[in-house]
């Protein structure tokens, strides 16, 4: 406790009970910033939904990213677009004996190298639109990717009829590399050395086309350049088209528990990690419960808790919060000696000390406040002047 915190009148406190209005506005306060918040979540939910692109390159989406157009385009034509929902349902859809074209595209990778090769040997011409690593490997291991390409467009550079058919693409997607020369593979769109956005390779009486320029499949693009010109000849090769998207739904690790997914060291792993935790816990763990279970019944002298609080303020440096608290009993004698109230403040102790002691009050307000002791010396001499005041005080009142 301060000297300047010693001076202060007592503090009196006003207790205000909230009218009905007050409190009314309160409510409607909150109860408006809520309307306002639903508002506007609903505007942004709605904003999203009318915002949403579908799923792309799909033949039943007719937004930008969609390819409604190119589909319905090659059904006016006569080619039978089949859309499967499942892997099932595109294995039933190859099946038939007529020649057909498996237009894939799983940017997921939601199908394995086992489902891809089984799927593909169904069809007469595989096109699979912007392939993954592992995709390439399963279906067209001749080939490997060789990046991003970043130009406007490309130019066909090929005998292949439907390069040929566009002359110039949308260049934006991805890139390929031959691996095997001595394939029979066709590359064209060329961007650089030994990178293609379109190979054919042939087999025999099946073609594995992978195709990186994904702008010439979509609604927003496929009217510019010859991008049309470009799917509608490569979609449109057989009678009958497999337009099939891959979902979650067909991925081989559906039905599969958490612990048939999870590697056979994280079981071990685990366990280490458990008996480390108990063996930290009893190294590092204090004892449980508390260090004494019965109150003892200890007594502490009352001058064994003043040294060890001096000892403190001593080690601290703590001159003034030392001269505090002998300040703080000395202004409670004083203003017992000098019949003060309790409620009576500093300032009126120090006024009936300098009446009774005929002193300057000046020299008392700073003894019993202002004075800041800079050294331990200074501090004794601050704390016998308290003393001799009390002293004086008491000579005074009671003289003998």
């Amino acid at each position: 406790m301060s000297g300047q915190a010693m001076s202060g009148q007592p503090i009196s406190a006003t207790t205000l009970t909230p009218t009905i209005r007050v409190a009314t506005r309160r409510a409607l306060y909150w109860v408006v910033a809520a309307v306002v918040l639903v508002l506007i979540a609903v505007i942004v939910l709605a904003s999203a939904g009318s915002s949403t692109t579908g799923v792309p390159f799909s033949p039943t989406n007719a937004a930008p990213a969609g390819s409604r157009a190119i589909a319905e385009v090659l059904r006016a034509q006569g080619v039978d677009v089949s859309v499967p929902a499942t892997l099932a349902g595109a294995t039933s859809a190859l099946g038939g004996p007529t020649a057909s074209t498996l237009f894939l595209v799983d940017p997921d990778g939601n199908l394995d190298r086992a489902q891809l090769r089984d799927l593909a040997s169904r069809a007469t011409h595989v096109i699979v639109l912007s392939p993954s690593y592992s995709q390439i490997a399963a279906l067209a291991p001749e080939v490997g990717l060789a990046g991003v390409v970043s130009r406007s467009s490309l130019a066909a550079g090929c005998s292949l009829p439907a390069a040929t058919a566009a002359g110039r693409v949308s260049g934006a997607g991805s890139g390929f590399r031959v691996l095997d020369t001595a394939a029979n593979t066709t590359a064209c769109f060329s961007s650089g050395t030994n990178t293609f956005s379109l190979v054919d390779i042939s087999r025999g009486a099946t073609h594995i086309t992978v195709v990186g320029t994904t702008a010439a499949f979509d609604n927003e693009h496929v009217a510019q350049r010859g991008n049309a010109a470009l799917a509608l000849t490569l979609l449109g090769g057989n009678d009958r088209l497999v337009w099939y998207l891959p979902t979650i739904d067909d991925t081989s690790a559906k039905g599969r528990t958490i612990a048939d997914l999870t590697p056979a060291w994280v079981g071990g792993a685990s366990t280490l990690l458990i008996i480390v935790a108990i063996a930290a816990a009893f190294w590092r763990g204090r004892r449980l419960g508390p260090l004494v279970v019965e109150n003892l019944p200890v007594v502490v002298r009352a001058s064994e808790t003043m040294e060890g609080r001096a000892r403190l303020y001593q080690k601290g440096a703590a001159r003034l919060r030392a001269l505090d608290s002998l300040r703080i009993g000395s202004v409670s004698r004083l203003a017992t000696l000098c019949g003060l109230p309790r409620l009576a403040t500093v300032d009126d102790v120090i006024a009936a000390v300098a009446s009774v002691t005929a002193t300057d009050p000046a020299a008392i307000r700073s003894l019993l406040l202002t004075a800041d002791p800079r050294s331990d010396r200074e501090l004794v001499r601050l704390s016998d002047a308290l003393l001799d005041l009390e002293q004086t005080v008491t000579r005074d009142i009671r003289p003998s």
